[in-house]
């Protein structure tokens, strides 16, 4: 399969984040199979920005998505992140693959609202309801929630990096159209600067964290540094504020979620 050459504007991306953000210095991150992008690394990202305390609706460095790349109205993502993401999506075009975001930056309340559905048992999980009254153990019902969505505050679709794209369903994406899209994917998503963060697990990729998703993929000159922050700053016990909260301790939500994911999705100075 041809792989899209990204423009010359990506070939060196220089971010600049605004307030609340914090400060910033200057860091090159070197991306396999593409140029060395240099961005603003954030110093100073906030606990709040981080689990996501904030409206990406209103934050000066988010921008509301065209109904041209996603799936419905009012979703959002930083700016360079939707920039790549726009030249990502034209170099797909060309070869007649769509790329549709259909979830992109969450808040708190959002991720909340997903998060008690399933814990409550108002929506399904695993393709079931009713999981309080199948699994009233709140540690292991926590567990097969976080096989595929995050607690509040732990998310990193709070960051406005993330994009699920075309199905949320991993079947889709090995046969047909949906094997054409991820193969794509594979071969040409790091020359944009992005990542799949939630590889299969085992061999030499994760150990631990959410199952595989093919149809998410992360920003690295923004979410690489996010996730570094979150390594310094997030602790188990800051996770909470919804229901069943008193878990994130025992499933060790920091150690195994939030930093569980594809060791190419982190940054190695």
């Amino acid at each position: 399969m041809k792989h899209a050459q990204p423009s010359g504007a990506l070939a060196l991306l220089t971010l600049s984040l605004a307030a609340p953000i914090g400060a910033e210095q200057t860091t090159t991150l070197a991306i396999p199979t593409l140029a060395p992008v240099a961005y603003q690394a954030p110093a100073g990202v906030s606990h709040d920005f981080l689990m996501g305390r904030f409206s990406p609706a209103t934050h000066p460095n988010f921008v509301r998505l065209s109904e041209q790349h996603s799936s419905r109205s009012n979703m959002y993502l930083q700016k360079p992140a939707y920039a790549a993401f726009k030249a990502m999506y034209a170099a797909a075009q060309k070869e007649g693959i769509r790329l549709v975001i259909r979830s992109a930056a969450r808040g708190f309340s959002a991720q909340r609202s997903i998060w008690e559905g399933k814990w409550t048992g108002k929506r399904k999980v695993g393709g079931a309801l009713n999981i309080h009254k199948k699994i009233p153990d709140p540690v292991r019902r926590a567990r097969k929630i976080l096989e595929y969505s995050s607690m509040p505050g732990s998310s990193r679709h709070h960051w406005g990096t993330e994009v699920d794209l075309n199905a949320f369903n991993n079947d889709w994406f090995a046969s047909g159209k949906g094997r054409q899209l991820y193969r794509w994917l594979q071969q040409n998503a790091a020359r944009f600067g992005f990542c799949q963060p939630y590889t299969a697990k085992g061999g030499d990729g994760r150990s631990s964290g959410y199952n595989e998703e093919k149809w998410h993929w992360s920003y690295l000159p923004l979410a690489g540094p996010y996730t570094e922050q979150a390594a310094q700053q997030l602790h188990n016990s800051m996770i909470r504020g919804f229901k069943g909260a008193e878990t994130a301790e025992a499933v060790n939500i920091v150690g195994e979620y939030v930093l569980g994911i594809d060791p190419r999705c982190r940054l190695h100075p």
